[in-house]
This record gives C-alpha cells, structure tokens and sequence, in this order.
C-alpha cells in the first residue's frame, strides 16, 4: 500500500469514527446542560465552593463567575511550581522561574497549554497531575459553558438570564470530560501509553553519556490532553513521543479524540435551540474547511521534488517513520484547526506552504471545530458576520435564529473577530522591532520570522502548539506570550457573553419570506467564504513575509 492510500484510508477511519460519535455524544451534552437535576457528587462539589446551582446568572454574573475560577486556578497553579522544589514527588526538580511559573500558569487556565519548558526535566508527579491534569479539565469545561451560555442565548428570549456557570462547568468536568478521558486513558494504556509513579531511570548509552527517563501517569494525561483540546504534552516531543503515542492506531485515536467534542456540539447546539438543521449546517462549514486543509496539507507534504523525497514518500523531515506523511499531515491540521497544540510531527520541518497552513488554521479562530466550546462560540460569531453581510447585500435586517442583529450585537461580533489579530500583529511586530527577542530565532530570513508569528498566533488563539526553533524560555517571551494567552482566551470571552445576554433578552423574530434559510447548503457556502476573506485581509501580508515567501522561494 503506498503512503498516499494509507493517509486517504486513516481520512476515511477518522470520519466515519467521528460520524458514529456523531448523534449520541452531541445529544448527550445537550441533554447535561438542559436536565435540572443534579448529581450527589455535584452537590458535594457545590456545598464546598458555596455556589448554588439553580440560581439564573445574566451575563455579568456569568463572565464574573468565569474570570473568578479562572483567576484562582492560575494562582493555584502558579503557586504549585513554585513550590515544587519542597513537594514530594518532585523527582529532585528545582521550583520553576517566577516568568516560567506565570506563563505555565496562565497557559494551563487558559486551554492554551504553551510550555516553554521540557517537561520530563523540570515538572514532577505533583505538579503534571495535581496542576497540569487538573486545569486540562476545568479550562475545557470553562470553555463548553461559554458555548452553552451563548446558546441559551439563541434559544431563549425575553429574559437575559443564560444558566449557571458554576453548574455548567461542574456537569461538563463530571458528566463529559471525566467519564471520556476515563475511557480513552484505558484504551490507551491498553495499546502501550505508560501509566506509572516511577522515578528517573537510566535506559541505556546515547552519544557517549547516560539516557534518564522518567514516568508518569501519562495514559490518563494524554487523554484530557487531546480530550479536552488541551495539548499540553507530558514530554518535551509530546505526541511523538512513543509513552505518549506509540502506534498508528494511537496516533488516529489521538486525532479522533480531539475532534470528537467540538463536531459534537454542532448536535449539541441544534439539539438545544430546537432545530438540528441548524447544527448541521454549523457542522457542514466545519467539515468542509476541515477536510479542505487536510487535504491541501497532504497535498503539499506528499509532493516530490527531488530523489531524496521520491525515495522517502514525502516530505518526511520532522515527521515519525511510524506515522509517514498521511497521518502526520491529519494530525498537524487538526491539532491546529482545533485548540489542542499537540503535534505528533514538527510543523517547522514542514514545507514552506504545509507550515503556512497550520498557521493559517490558527489564524481563522480555530474554529473548524475549534476548541472545546470554543470553536462552537467562534463559529457562532462569524455566522452572525455572515448574516450581517448577506443582510446588507440584499438591503434587509439581518437575522440569525429568529434574533435581529442589531448595532449592539454587530458591534460585539466585530470586536470578537478583531481582538485575537491585533494581539498576533502587535506582539509579532513589537518582538521583530526589538533588538533582544530576535536572539531566540534559530533560522533568519523568512522562516525565522515564522518561528515569532506562529508563537504569538499559537498563544493568542489558546492553541499551544510551536513552530519549533524559537527558543521561548526568556523573560520575554515568558511574559508577552502570557499576556497573549490571558486576554487572547478571556477578552473574547467578555463580548461573546455579552452577546449572549444581548440575545436572550430580544423578543423572537418570526420568519417570512424573506428571512435567509441558515440551515441550507447557501449559507454553508457564504459562511465559508465570509471566514475565509476576512481571515486572509487580516493576515495576508504577514503570511506572505513568512510562510509563503518561504514557500515560494524552495
């Protein structure tokens, strides 16, 4: 079977798993967030945080009940490296630097999970599980429930009120992530992910000195990581590390895992404002991008330009010899379509056009799927764009799910979109200006240039992933990159929620005429291009001194 065969055949696994979780998990989550009864253990959870479940929250409420538990779970975090060195379990690590600590922090709580560190040399068992483990759960269902509350917007009315978020991120942590990660930390240790306490361990001879290794409890790591689009890897190669992805059907589990939660709550999303239609049109803009640049990445890795490639089967530079270019290539679009920044290859060794992708997959929002809740809101977002423009094409008041978008709603819409590209621009610029940051890059010309706009793209999208060669670990970086995450993940957050109380509080428009069918193949196509032209006047003359001056020039 050649290499091109055996990535279209994973393609083809990969959706047809991702199809059957389909129905049954998307209409599950909708069932969590809509039930008002309450687990024993959730009200354990309550009585202990002194939240009470059942009390509506309107979207001040719900964005302070956000940024509070958000606040505490950096601090905690923070506070838990610095004071690793005295803790048990440290396998004799040192506390972490305060700017690596804040940035480790911050990029946990954010669902970003940018490491500036190695982490088989500088986290111990405490830390990985009681720190990292933990805000891989919590940050994910942070993020579902922002989703749900913009939801509730569309489908509720007269009222302003959108649930509760102590509520919705406790069912999303106990009825969701758990159970899943549960289930796909026994399958992986079942197929030879490591679960273990054990110290450092000498393995033998590498270039003259002593190899170390050592455990961990990285099955279960591993499972919210791509679970929960986190990403953040218990080793420095992170998913191409054999303890953490040590086949290629692990690798396609992996995969399936990061994508089944953010395609689901398209279902999720109908299910809940009373159309499925609706959802599935939702899913038909994600899928169509996300099977656009799979296979456009496929494309640009698999072509052959030279004997060296020829004989390999691809561009197989940064790539595992156990994965080849296909599953590479699926897993490089994924990781960044979504907010997971897992990589199972080194998206710098890509070519110059196959690195330009998984940047411009971040450049979108990450939202086909996006993130765990959050590719739901962004895409949600850009449809209310998409119907504002159809509305001024054809000189009527734009309307989405029987809501008028208004000035206010418009408003907020745009300042969504436009938040996370001035951050990249502004950050990438200032870090090019000066003369200190530019030390870090390991290549120069147009590639170096792509090591700094990838960080600052990875980190203001919460996606996590690296392009690789930058040196990140300086005050510098540590701080700006922090910085990125924080108001990257929570300044959206604030008009999205906003948003939301927007809707909820409007009376139903009813449908005539000529309301614009949003469940239709039409508007799937209008809103793939609205994502695509505003994304590309945003980045393009960043992108073309970078990825494609470098794809142009090989």
């Amino acid at each position: 079977m050649g290499p091109v065969l055996a990535g279209f055949l994973q393609l083809l696994a990969l959706i047809g798993a991702l199809a059957l979780a389909y129905l049954p998990l998307g209409t599950y989550m909708a069932g969590v967030y809509t039930t008002d009864k309450h687990w024993r253990v959730e009200r354990w959870i309550y009585k202990g945080i002194g939240a009470d479940p059942d009390t509506e929250m309107r979207w001040p409420a719900y964005l302070r009940g956000v940024l509070a538990f958000s606040a505490v779970g950096v601090l905690f975090l923070y506070l838990l490296q610095r004071l690793q060195g005295v803790l048990p379990g440290s396998l004799g690590f040192k506390a972490i630097d305060p700017d690596q600590a804040f940035n480790t922090a911050v990029s946990f709580a954010t669902n970003t999970n940018w490491q500036s560190y190695y982490g088989e040399q500088a986290m111990g068992h405490v830390v990985q599980t009681a720190g990292l483990a933990v805000q891989n759960f919590v940050s994910a269902a942070v993020g579902i429930a922002v989703a749900v509350a913009l939801v509730r917007g569309f489908a509720r009315s007269r009222t302003g009120e959108l649930g509760n978020f102590w509520s919705d991120m406790v069912r999303g942590v106990t009825r969701i992530l758990l159970p899943g990660a549960f289930v796909a930390a026994v399958v992986l240790v079942a197929c030879g992910v490591i679960q273990n306490f054990s110290g450092i361990h000498e393995v033998g001879q590498f270039m003259g000195g002593s190899q170390q290794w050592n455990g961990g409890a990285i099955a279960s790591q591993e499972a919210i990581k791509e679970f929960g689009t986190n990403g953040g890897g218990y080793f420095n190669a992170n998913s191409a590390h054999p303890f953490e992805n040590p086949t290629p059907f692990t690798n396609l589990f992996e995969i399936f895992l990061l994508l089944v939660i953010p395609f689901s709550l398209t279902r999720t999303f109908g299910v809940m404002v009373g159309s499925v239609k609706q959802g599935y049109a939702i899913l038909a803009t994600m899928a169509t991008i996300w099977v656009g640049f799979v296979a456009l990445t496929m494309w640009t890795e698999f072509a052959h330009h030279g004997p060296a490639l020829q004989i390999a089967g691809g561009a197989m530079e940064g790539k595992e010899v156990r994965f080849g270019v296909g599953s590479s290539s699926i897993f490089a679009v994924s990781t960044t379509l979504t907010s997971t920044g897992a990589v199972d290859s080194f998206h710098s060794s890509f070519t110059g056009i196959g690195g330009g992708i998984t940047m411009l997959g971040m450049m979108l929002g990450e939202i086909a799927p996006g993130g765990t809740g959050s590719g739901l809101y962004g895409m949600l977002v850009m449809a209310i764009i998409a119907v504002f423009v159809a509305g001024l094409m054809v000189g009527r008041t734009p309307e989405y799910l029987g809501r008028k978008i208004g000035t206010r709603e418009i408003k907020l819409a745009a300042c969504y979109i436009l938040i996370t590209p001035a951050l990249v621009l502004v950050f990438t610029a200032a870090a090019m200006a000066l003369p200190t940051p530019g030390h870090s890059m390991t290549n120069s010309g147009a590639h170096g240039f792509s090591e700094i706009l990838y960080a600052y793209t990875s980190a203001a999208n919460n996606n996590g992933s690296a392009f690789a060669g930058l040196n990140a670990d300086t005050q510098w970086f540590n701080t700006t990159l922090g910085l990125a995450m924080v108001l990257g993940r929570f300044l959206p957050m604030v008009f999205v929620l906003a948003l939301a109380g927007s809707l909820a509080e409007q009376r139903p428009v009813p449908e005539t005429a000529g309301t614009l069918r949003t469940e239709k193949p039409l508007f799937t196509g209008l809103l793939v291009g609205a994502i695509l032209i505003i994304t590309g006047l945003t980045y393009f003359p960043a992108l073309a001194l970078g990825p494609l001056a470098e794809g142009l020039a090989s």
